[in-house]
């Protein structure tokens, strides 16, 4: 099973705490640096510093803010293998899957079935309300995002599977003895790691519904599964596309998008709509993939 994997390294309490910390450090402040300082420096060229994110954007510019932005995830990825490797002291196999090799198949499953979901639901939208969207594509500028998102963008969202799906979900749970537990905590952290996004400022705290059911779902798929492929492409898949697709001046992947947003920012009971065609993708994975024994890989305990 996946979270037994990590009994093949070193499973210390302490080492997972200390790991923590020093994934966190990296990917916070020692990956912030770049960014950090590249703002400092336009913004005395310019005379005047930014204090919103939108006024970065506007000294440094779309991609450049993106990339940068990447450097945090990537750094922190690097420390998460590097710290797997040989601090606990087993591969990364070990830590992505059950299986004997990484499952590549999965992870392009994963990608195209959020890839069609999304494509299909963003063009719903704009033909059910035209209105709420500006057609905002020029080729040159979304060739370079094209670039940016299928080459970077999924050591972002690595990182987060690595860091919840993987490492922490593994650690609390040989900690723990248990499966429930490692599952709840880290989709609800996953989702609460959103709570500085500013898409929080125009839609309030209800959009933590979202957040926090993603993190269950990815972490359903990756018990279920017995292994992260899954998520790993459903997630690249996610950001990727809905980076590619639409962006709106409140949120916080701003991009050279084919569309972009201009409706008024507004939830409600539909905060729990993509909560809702996640169960249905989840029972769809379970019949493609013939997932059995519900109970025992989701509250079952550590044998």
């Amino acid at each position: 099973m996946y979270i037994k994997q990590a009994l093949h390294g070193r499973h210390d309490w302490w080492l997972y705490l200390l790991g923590a910390i020093v994934i966190f450090i990296a990917w916070q402040v020692v990956g912030a640096l770049p960014l950090g300082g590249y703002v400092a420096l336009k913004a005395m060229q310019e005379g005047s510093f930014p204090t919103t994110m939108s006024e970065i954007i506007d000294v440094i510019g779309k991609n450049s803010f993106l990339v940068l932005s990447i450097v945090s995830f990537a750094i922190g990825l690097i420390t998460l293998f590097l710290w797997v490797k040989y601090v606990h002291k087993f591969s990364l196999l070990k830590l992505t899957t059950s299986r004997n090799r990484i499952d590549f198949k999965r992870i392009g499953i994963g990608f195209l079935m959020v890839s069609v979901v999304n494509i299909s639901l963003v063009l719903l939208d704009y033909w059910l309300s035209p209105g709420d969207y500006v057609f905002n594509f020029q080729l040159q500028p979304f060739l370079i995002l094209c670039a940016i998102a299928f080459l970077l963008l999924p050591l972002q969202t690595s990182f987060e599977e690595y860091l919840f799906r993987g490492y922490l979900m593994q650690g609390l749970g040989v900690i723990s003895k248990t499966k429930w537990w490692p599952l709840i905590v880290t989709s609800v952290i996953f989702g609460l790691m959103h709570i500085f996004n500013p898409e929080l400022d125009k839609l309030g705290y209800l959009i933590l519904v979202y957040y926090i059911g993603t993190g269950f779902f990815l972490g359903i798929l990756t018990l279920m599964d017995e292994g992260m492929e899954l998520s790993l492409g459903y997630h690249a898949g996610n950001n990727i596309i809905g980076a590619l697709l639409i962006t709106s001046d409140w949120s916080a992947i701003q991009t050279d998008s084919i569309l972009v947003d201009v409706s008024d920012p507004s939830l409600g009971f539909d905060v729990f709509t993509p909560v809702f065609i996640q169960a249905i993708i989840l029972l769809f994975f379970a019949k493609i993939f013939k997932w059995k024994g519900w109970k025992e890989k989701l509250f079952g305990n550590l044998q």
